[in-house]
């Protein structure tokens, strides 16, 4: 087994790659090594602004040896392609969200990843955060009693306003439920447990939505799949939890509370990797501050680079992701039948991480 940084290469140049690219630079376990993006000159232009020494195509980004894992930063609808193209070339893949468009191809490419003995974790790892990690180890302890129920919600009026390129964001493998659904029903995997079965509604409410800022502001684009999901997921542990995704609210809010036995805690948002914990219980409302890392997106490749030098398995796995899919699939499947959806894939939700591991830690010699 290799020992020493993990060497690390990033596919795809664009808006998030700045992210990613600001944090995995500073991680002493890392050893980012090479940019690349079909847009050659772009990879280059963020190799240079975050010192990174390599930049080009993909073909030379999978050529360095030195590469153990590369992040796949591409779009939604090219990032099996991207990962099966990484697994070939005998490298691990830290991939953005989500694993897969549908289940065929999620599987095609666990099944690749597990042939290789190669690893394909995948986004979202914001529920490796304080305020997340925070969360489970209260409800793990029991202060809220046995938890039954959750309720969920992510009202925006959309990223058109602010994204200079927000199409694919409102095609397939996006909206609401694709785009930011993974944080909501990732953190519930992790609070109950695998999905069960799924009720859902659907609709949309624009056709076409038109670009807001950047040099494309003011062109219409095209709106191909629902801007609004409403769904009931039942886990295998019993417990249940509404959750709604929504791209047509002028009113932008956030909530996510899981309600026990003898309180209720309101969680905060999976979509960032800190916030408080409001505990709602008989003596009334206590506010406690969450504990843990508090480093954004990479933080996961740092935890995937971990686990690979020992050898035990990683927390953002494949295996939660293609779950994570399998329920985001069933959702649109049962808002088009009118009819609740059984969830076939389960997963084994890893152990929480110990309270004081710290992502900036220089831990690999």
């Amino acid at each position: 087994m290799s020992a020493g940084k993990v060497g690390v290469g990033v596919i795809g140049a664009g808006v998030i790659s700045n992210q990613y690219l600001e944090n995995l630079t500073t991680f002493p376990d890392l050893d980012v090594r090479f940019v690349a993006d079909i847009d050659e000159e772009r990879a280059r232009s963020q190799a240079e602004k975050y010192g990174v020494p390599g930049s080009g195509s993909v073909a030379e980004l999978l050529a360095d040896d030195a590469i153990e894992i590369v992040v796949n930063l591409t779009i939604p609808k090219v990032h099996v392609e991207v990962a099966l193209q990484a697994l070939d070339a005998g490298k691990h893949v830290w991939s953005e969200k989500p694993f897969a468009l549908d289940r065929e191809s999620g599987t095609e490419l666990l099944a690749a990843a597990h042939a290789k003995g190669l690893r394909v974790a995948t986004a979202p790892d914001t529920f490796l955060g304080a305020g997340i990690q925070s969360a489970r180890r209260l409800v793990e302890s029991g202060s809220i009693g046995a938890p039954l129920t959750a309720l969920t919600l992510m009202q925006s009026p959309g990223p058109e306003s602010w994204h200079p390129n927000p199409d694919f964001l409102f095609q397939e493998g996006a909206g609401p439920l694709f785009d930011i659904g993974p944080y909501y029903l990732t953190t519930l995997v992790q609070l109950f447990g695998p999905v069960k079965s799924v009720s859902a509604v659907a609709s949309k409410s624009k056709a076409k939505r038109v670009i807001g800022s950047g040099p494309r502001a003011g062109e219409e684009f095209e709106v191909t799949v629902p801007t609004h999901v409403s769904a009931l997921y039942q886990f295998e542990s019993g417990q249940t939890a509404q959750a709604i995704f929504s791209f047509d609210s002028k009113l932008g809010r956030t909530l996510f509370e899981v309600a026990g036995v003898d309180g209720t805690v309101v969680v905060p948002d999976p979509n960032t990797f800190e916030g408080d914990l409001l505990v709602h219980g008989a003596d009334g409302v206590e506010t406690l501050p969450s504990t843990g890392s508090t480093t954004t997106r990479g933080t996961g490749v740092v935890e995937l680079a971990r686990a690979i030098r020992a050898g035990v398995p990683e927390r953002a796995s494949g295996e939660q992701a293609f779950h994570v899919l399998d329920v985001m699939v069933a959702t649109i499947e049962s808002a088009e039948a009118g009819a609740p959806v059984a969830v076939e894939s389960t997963v084994e939700v890893a152990p929480a991480l110990p309270e004081d591991w710290d992502p900036r830690e220089a831990t690999l010699a």
